[in-house]
């Protein structure tokens, strides 16, 4: 597939008219010039195809705008803002939604980007999240969607979580669930006891919000072996859950203590302008 680097050409037009047109206007007024012009070369024929880029992109098919910008990622050529305004105009989520499954990270989150929070694309949110596909950041993106609509994804949450599949990433989302059931507050609650990343599923239930989670919470910070860490998000969730924990407690020997207070008082040093912070 021969690529048309449209940005390239605007590039060679702008830097005419700015040429033609030096000294004649400020850098700040330079900022509010070229969106405009960018816009307007949209809508200007060029020879080279022998249409204006917008139309080049609206006489595609929706599989032929999605390979040409699957090009345009592998190849590193420019992506055209008229490309992508297209795709988004037709709605394709169908014909997008392969593309969540690119081996490619940037092909895949350019995908995501495109589609954003459309319940057509859930289907394929879920199987990148079940299989473990593409990067951490877009999982957790997607992460991040589900759990705005907890409540409608809630039951293939709560099935992956009791198969074992993408288990964190299905707590995240049911601790955002909204109508309580006895099943999910069990699910985050067990979590929580396992004794694996303790903070984190302690956050989970304080999300949740069920004051039943309260004399648990109660339990683990009384012992005396947790570190600073868990001992924070713990009494966070305790007061997010509306109980209190005030018994002092002695962390000077606890390395994430140290390098925290190590950072404040760096930080306080900068802001005091002490030389050597």
């Amino acid at each position: 597939m021969k690529l048309i680097d449209f940005d390239g050409l605007f590039d060679e037009k702008l830097a005419q008219f700015m040429e033609e047109n030096k000294n004649k206007y400020t850098e700040k007024q330079w900022e509010d010039i070229i969106p405009k012009l960018y816009k307007k070369f949209g809508d200007t024929f060029v020879a080279k195809v022998k249409c204006t880029p917008k139309e080049y992109y609206a006489k595609m098919t929706e599989t032929e705008l999605v390979e040409t910008l699957r090009a345009h990622l592998q190849e590193d050529v420019p992506t055209p803002d008229f490309l992508c305004a297209e795709i988004e105009k037709r709605g394709e989520v169908a014909t997008l939604s392969p593309l969540l499954f690119d081996e490619d990270e940037t092909t895949a989150t350019y995908a995501f980007n495109l589609i954003g929070d459309d319940e057509n694309a859930y289907e394929a949110y879920f199987t990148v999240l079940e299989k473990g596909l593409s990067s951490e950041d877009l999982r957790s993106d997607i992460t991040d969607i589900f759990k705005l609509h907890a409540d409608l994804v809630k039951e293939r949450a709560y099935t992956n979580l009791q198969n074992g599949v993408a288990k964190e990433y299905m707590l995240e989302i049911l601790s955002r669930v909204k109508i309580k059931e006895d099943k999910i507050y069990a699910a985050l609650l067990a979590a929580f006891q396992s004794g694996e990343n303790v903070p984190m599923h302690a956050s989970y239930l304080a999300a949740y919000n069920d004051e039943r989670a309260l004399p648990h919470l109660l339990a683990r910070i009384e012992d005396r072996t947790i570190g600073f860490v868990e001992f924070q998000e713990l009494k966070y969730a305790i007061e997010a859950l509306g109980g209190e924990y005030d018994e002092p407690r002695d962390f000077t020997d606890d390395k994430d203590y140290l390098a925290v207070e190590a950072a404040a008082s760096k930080a306080t040093r900068s802001e005091n302008g002490v030389p050597g912070s």
